[in-house]
């Protein structure tokens, strides 16, 4: 098993909980001392530094969200002075004001050596040729993975997002070994290699770090299938550090949270009650040792579970399963919870479908209706209608059973459905509510 701070990554869980409980104090007072808006928040609710004396005390503090950021842009939750902050980065901002994060200089280290443990656990050593197809600039994920890929000694292309031809034509003339992405995009670039007549088997691709939006364990046999690399997932958030938070490890049997830097929650995202180990929830964090932005209790609104139990692989630290959606873009038809991942589980399992697919919500009278697109192959389009239209009730029983409402699946032919060279969209809901 291969480490890159095993001091770290397998301190006892007493150690662990020690130092958080240091490190939490830490911050508690400094966001007090410096940041405005939790002063004010923590006096609400008449919580003083002091009061935190354990890790179970974490509960009395407030939750911070995306819109605390988006109240007090751009930098009004920054408990460093701006001479201090040598780097910034913002989301988008498509449904409003963007949110904008920093990072002092021991910051962007600690994201380093995140980094470095996420591309080690993936496979990355001194001998590896990186290719960095997230985007860079404002969106942390490029930037994010190509310093933790110097910090570990390795060759970096920073190949960004896009141009699919010419980032394969790097992977052959390059000789990459470790290839990082959305597996979406991933699985778009496999799809170009098949146009282009290229067997991935005559590349040097060896694995895979793949992030920024949720991907089933059905997707994951798909990306390892065709372009026979070992798939990796990563975890992480702008508003927390960016990728890195968690990483899987050879087992892939959950993401490893860097606890030493991060504490972890699951609450019930109605009830916001914290809710014990095993149970599935609302993934809530609180960063312990970031300067420029330390954050609170921060709602993620991504679904999942935590585990503490030992791994196999030596590590300590608390593992989360595979994102199964976020709470915010979770479709609810007729009270049932439906998320894309749920879709996309069952897609794959059904020979002559393509991974790619589209979830429409809409509203007919008062009625929530869900219609599911999905390509399938050129061979499958192409045959006889009678086996089309077996394939489209197969597909719909299966989502039926799944999902627990009824389905209108549409078939469509390859390349409808529009590819992302960053975060699939996977849900148009055209209801007015």
């Amino acid at each position: 098993m291969i480490y890159w701070d095993q001091e770290k990554e397998c301190m006892s869980r007493q150690s662990l909980a020690e130092l958080q409980l240091r490190r939490l104090k830490e911050t508690v007072f400094r966001v007090y001392a410096f940041v405005p808006a939790y002063r004010n928040k923590m006096d609400a609710r008449g919580i003083k530094p002091d009061d935190i004396k354990s890790l179970e005390d974490i509960k009395h503090l407030p939750f911070t969200d995306k819109q605390d950021l988006r109240d007090n842009y751009p930098f009004g939750l920054f408990a460093v002075p701006m001479s201090d902050v040598i780097r910034i980065h913002s989301s988008s901002g498509t449904t409003g004001k963007p949110t904008v994060v920093g990072y002092s200089k021991r910051d962007l280290d600690t994201w380093s050596e995140l980094m470095a443990r996420a591309l080690t656990s993936a496979g990355a050593t001194k001998k590896s040729i990186i290719q960095n197809a997230y985007g860079y600039g404002l969106f942390t994920g490029g930037l994010g993975v190509h310093y933790g890929a110097e910090r570990v000694g390795a060759s970096v292309i920073p190949s960004s997002g896009g141009n699919s031809k010419r980032q394969i034509m790097l992977m052959q003339d390059f000789g990459t070994t470790l290839l990082t992405c959305t597996p979406s995009y991933a699985l778009f670039m496999a799809e170009i290699m098949e146009e282009m007549g290229i067997n991935p088997t005559d590349l040097k691709l060896q694995s895979g770090l793949f992030g920024a939006e949720p991907w089933s364990e059905n997707m994951r046999r798909e990306i390892e299938l065709k372009l026979g690399i070992n798939a990796f997932d990563i975890y992480g958030l702008s508003e927390i550090i960016g990728p890195g938070v968690a990483i899987e490890c050879d087992c892939k049997c959950g993401l490893h949270i860097a606890e030493d830097h991060f504490i972890p929650e699951i609450i019930d995202p109605v009830t916001e009650e914290i809710l014990p180990d095993g149970s599935q929830g609302e993934l809530v964090i609180t960063t312990i040792s970031k300067e420029a932005l330390p954050i609170i209790r921060y709602r993620t609104r991504d679904l999942t579970t935590l585990n503490t139990d030992a791994c196999a692989c030596g590590r300590t630290h608390a593992r989360m399963q595979k994102v199964l959606g976020r709470s915010d873009d979770m479709v609810i038809i007729r009270g049932v919870n439906v998320f894309p991942s749920m879709v996309e589980s069952v897609l794959l399992d059904i020979p002559g479908v393509e991974p790619h697919y589209l979830l429409i919500v809409d509203r007919l009278g008062n009625l929530d209706v869900l219609e599911v697109q999905v390509e399938v192959s050129e061979q499958i389009f192409s045959d006889e209608v009678r086996k089309l239209e077996d394939l489209g009730k197969l597909i719909t029983r299966e989502l039926e059973s799944a999902l627990g409402v009824n389905v209108k699946v549409r078939l469509v032919e390859p390349k409808t459905i529009e590819r992302s060279e960053g975060k699939a969209k996977r849900v148009v809901d055209r209801r007015n509510i």
